[in-house]
């Protein structure tokens, strides 16, 4: 790096003193530690898109029992603390369907997650997954979420 530069990072930087890494005085160090947060109370998920899958030969009553196990599968993984946040889109035309934002530690994990709704192994779905990385704080969703529903889909 040059001379000018380095002059010229640092005049910026005193311009915008508000950029600069400030501390948390509510930082808590055990609540970050629960939910793994790093430094900056972020962590690695997966993120799913569900999109239609490419099967359209099923017959509505199928259709029907396969998405009440989808539903079953969703709940098996929010009661194992893998799945942190799940729901569905409303119609829209790019087919996409829901999202699933999982607690795992890679893709390959994710994968091996997917393969057991029966929704996507029925091709009724389809799922695209990406790294994401977003507040560590999302597993405190799980604890209340179960407190606000009157109806189980």
């Amino acid at each position: 790096m040059s001379l000018k530069s380095l002059v010229l990072m640092l005049f910026i930087a005193s311009c915008f003193p508000a950029f600069a890494e400030q501390e948390n005085p509510q930082y808590d160090a055990k609540l970050a530690a629960k939910y793994g947060g790093d430094e900056y109370g972020m962590k690695s998920y997966v993120l799913v898109m569900l999109k239609s899958g490419t099967n359209t030969t099923e017959t509505q009553d199928k259709i029907t029992e396969l998405f009440r196990a989808h539903l079953a599968n969703i709940r098996k993984l929010v009661d194992q603390k893998k799945l942190i946040v799940a729901g569905p889109f409303e119609q829209n035309d790019k087919s996409y369907r829901g999202l699933f934002i999982l607690d795992v530690a890679n893709i390959e994990e994710a994968e091996a997650l997917m393969q057991t709704d029966p929704a996507i192994n029925a091709k009724l779905l389809a799922a695209e997954l990406y790294p994401w990385y977003g507040s560590a704080a999302l597993a405190a969703y799980l604890e209340d979420s179960d407190k606000i529903w009157q109806k189980r889909p």
